[in-house]
């Protein structure tokens, strides 16, 4: 009788820590996800070189950032597929995190041979902000307004170029959205970058580009080029986009992305710094003055954006017959 009480005992005893077990494995993460963040600094990977946008823009917040968390943030500046790699690979804490241009959709659609999965190795932290996008025409062509180029192009048939930085990147997936949503018949001419491509338009050797206004707005104001639409309300009497073209929708967004497997308690409340950071009146203030929209979305909203974003430029690269490489 002793045995079978001292057996039942210790099987109680065994059932009891297995539970605690059980009961430990289950509330780790969640208690992980619980616990104050930032303990310790944060490292932002910008895929992006030192002095772009992309680098300005995150320099500019990064201060205000680092007081709300009450922790230093190391900037570490990286070229694309580097950014991405590493921080693909890194611990999924939180600490380290990837802010990268809409480039990473084009990536994904235009390369076969990633050395990462752009929809299985990061999970979304929020968007930052969308750019300012303005059409422009050489100011020769004497055109002012969407219908007039629509006119001036279907009159020369073969004959009209758009420019654009970098063949099959966002810039170039844009402009092709565009010119498709107009109805018009162009051939892509690549340059080196954006103010290579105005300068070209600006001369006459390309018809149209798709920029941004800071790159523009020199030649706009001396009257090389004419500014046919804009995205946000820039420059005073430039229609806006949505008002005469509503069918054409630019993508990709400036972001920020997490490993996969970052809890989501985490990413949100990241993405609610973030969020936070960006609409403080100064902040924003300086932003709206260069032509850049806030934009920040929940982490939900973010992955649902980036689906929609890869499905748009692989339509596009489709209709123009433009093949992913390796």
């Amino acid at each position: 009788m002793v045995m079978v009480g001292v057996k039942r005992g210790c099987a109680r005893a065994a059932g009891f820590i297995t539970l605690l077990m059980l009961c430990a494995a289950w509330l780790a993460p969640h208690a992980a996800a619980q616990q104050p963040f930032p303990v310790k600094p944060v490292r932002l990977v910008v895929s992006a070189a030192a002095g772009t946008g992309l680098d300005a823009t995150i320099r500019l917040i990064s201060p205000k950032l680092g007081e709300h968390w009450k922790q230093n943030l190391v900037i570490d500046n990286r070229q694309g597929l580097i950014a991405n790699s590493a921080v693909a690979k890194a611990t999924p804490d939180g600490y380290t995190l990837l802010v990268v241009s809409g480039s990473i959709a084009v990536r994904h659609v235009m390369f076969t041979n990633l050395p990462y999965d752009t929809l299985k190795d990061f999970a979304g932290i929020t968007e930052l902000y969308t750019s300012n996008n303005i059409v422009v025409v050489g100011a020769a062509m004497g055109v002012k307004t969407l219908k007039e180029l629509v006119a001036y192009t279907q009159a020369r048939p073969g004959k009209i170029f758009f420019a654009s930085p970098v063949a099959g990147g966002m810039d170039h997936m844009n402009s092709e959205r565009f010119r498709m949503a107009a109805g018009i018949k162009a051939q892509h001419v690549s340059y080196k970058g954006s103010t290579e491509a105005a300068i070209e338009v600006a001369a006459g050797r390309a018809h149209f580009t798709v920029i941004s206004p800071l790159i523009a707005q020199a030649m706009v104001r001396d009257g090389k080029l004419v500014a046919i639409m804009q995205r946000y309300p820039t420059f005073p009497g430039v229609p806006l986009i949505g008002d005469v073209l509503p069918e054409w929708t630019l993508v990709g967004a400036s972001s920020v992305f997490a490993p996969a497997g970052t809890p989501m308690p985490l990413r949100q409340q990241i993405s609610k710094d973030f969020a936070h950071v960006l609409r403080l009146p100064d902040i924003k203030e300086r932003l709206d003055a260069v032509g850049i929209h806030v934009s920040t979305t929940t982490p939900e909203e973010h992955d649902k954006r980036l689906r929609a974003d890869i499905a748009a430029f692989s339509k596009v690269m489709k209709e123009i017959g433009l093949k992913p490489t390796q």
